[in-house]
Parts: C-alpha cells; structure tokens; sequence
C-alpha cells in the first residue's frame, strides 16, 4: 500500500493506529434467511423474558461427536508463572454425542450420552426429561431446525404428550438457544483441559461434570429484547 500511493509504510502504521484500522482482520458473520425470523425471535424472547405461569422452560440441544483425545505426551503441570501445557497432537479414543435439556429459571441440566443422534434418541431422551420434570407443569421446550427435531415419530410423540410445547430458533440462530451457553462452558472448563483414553471415561467424565454443575448451578439470564436484537442488527449491518 505503501508504495501504491506514495508514503512510508511507517506512515501507513501510524495511520492504521490512530484510527483503529485493521485490514488484515476478516470478521464472519451469518445473516438467517427464514422467513418466519422475526416472529420466532418475538416468540423466544417473550418466553425468555416472560416465562408462562405454572409451566417450565427448557432449551434442549445435542452435542454431536464429542471426542475422546489423549495427548500424545503428559501435560505439564501449572508453575508460577507458566501456564499448563499439553502437546498440539493427540490420539482419538472413541466419540459420543451428549444430548443436554437446561432448566431457565434453576440452570440444571437433565443429560443424556448416546452413540447416535437420531429420532430414536431424541424421543428416548424427551422421554427422560418427561419423567425428570414435574408431571403438573407445561413444558415450553426451545431448539433448533436439525431434521431430527421434526421427524413424523417426534410429531407422533408430541401429540401423546400435549403438555410439551416446541418452540424453534429462526435458521442459523442457535444462538438464541441458552443451552449452547451450558455447552461452552462444558468445553472450556472440561473438554479442552482433560484427557480420556476411551469413549467410556469421557462419558464418565461428562456425567460427572455435569452432576457436580447441578449441585450449584448458575442459570443464564437472557437480557434482550426481541426489539433490541432488530436495532443491533440493522446497525451491524448499517441500515
């Protein structure tokens, strides 16, 4: 650049500081094309923020291939000063996919390991939480588009259990579900500072991680309005 119009790259720098400029830095960003956005993000952000009377709010969502990875080498342990380090290779044990319902109001989770993630286990596991959740209470379920969610067996079994309500995020709007907050957690406070030498003591491990979550868990609270996403949208996006 410097060259194509004349001044010192010293310049350049000094121009690129001043003004916060980083042309080098790409950002990513994924826009949600369904055509019903607007009224799942209303009806979302309602439930969020005013929960219905005498139901629960679950945001259920499966985590898919999970891996069992063992450093090639020991860790090295923490020291003044240094950080704990762990080899940049591995060996892959194993997978297994966690399927995780959390509680809004509490922040408790229900969890489930399987080998798969089909119909069939995502039925098993409504059939879980069906047991695990009070049998008075209406249960408002939040997640995702994946197939798996829609499958005429889950239609079927919605209609035997009438008081399960789904509500589904807009297209590329994961985001919306709080469960993908519990599932961050799990990996950075887990996943990436453990080793497991087999698909049974990562499920192992994730069980216990997450039993030692619901001794104290910490809910997440959604603070947006749904009005509040539209204007930072249209301001990312400079409209």
């Amino acid at each position: 650049m410097s060259k194509r119009i004349g001044v010192s790259p010293a310049s350049i720098s000094r121009i690129w500081r001043t003004f916060g400029l980083k042309p080098h830095v790409l950002g990513y960003f994924n826009i949600s094309t369904d055509p019903a956005f607007t009224e799942k993000v209303r009806d979302i952000t309602g439930i969020y923020l005013n929960p219905p009377d005498a139901a629960l709010v679950l945001c259920i969502d499966e985590k898919t291939q999970i891996q069992a990875l063992d450093r090639t080498q020991p860790l090295l342990p923490m020291r003044p000063f240094v950080p704990e380090r762990q080899t940049h290779d591995y060996k892959r044990n194993g997978t297994t996919n966690l399927f995780a319902a959390l509680d809004v109001a509490s922040g408790k989770v229900i969890t489930n390991t399987t080998k798969a993630h089909r119909a069939i286990e995502f039925i098993a596991f409504l059939d879980q939480v069906k047991k695990e959740v009070p049998k008075e209470l209406e249960v408002h379920v939040i997640l995702d588009n994946y197939a798996t969610h829609k499958t005429d067996a889950v239609r079927a079994w919605l209609i035997k259990n009438p008081r399960f309500h789904f509500h589904f995020t807009p297209t590329y709007s994961s985001w919306m579900n709080l469960v993908e907050r519990w599932f961050s957690e799990l990996t950075t406070k887990m996943l990436h500072t453990s080793t497991h030498k087999s698909q049974k003591q990562l499920v192992a491990s994730i069980n216990t991680w997450a039993e030692r979550w619901n001794q104290d868990p910490t809910p997440f609270r959604w603070v947006k309005t749904a009005d509040e996403i539209f204007a930072s949208m249209a301001k990312y996006l400079g409209n």
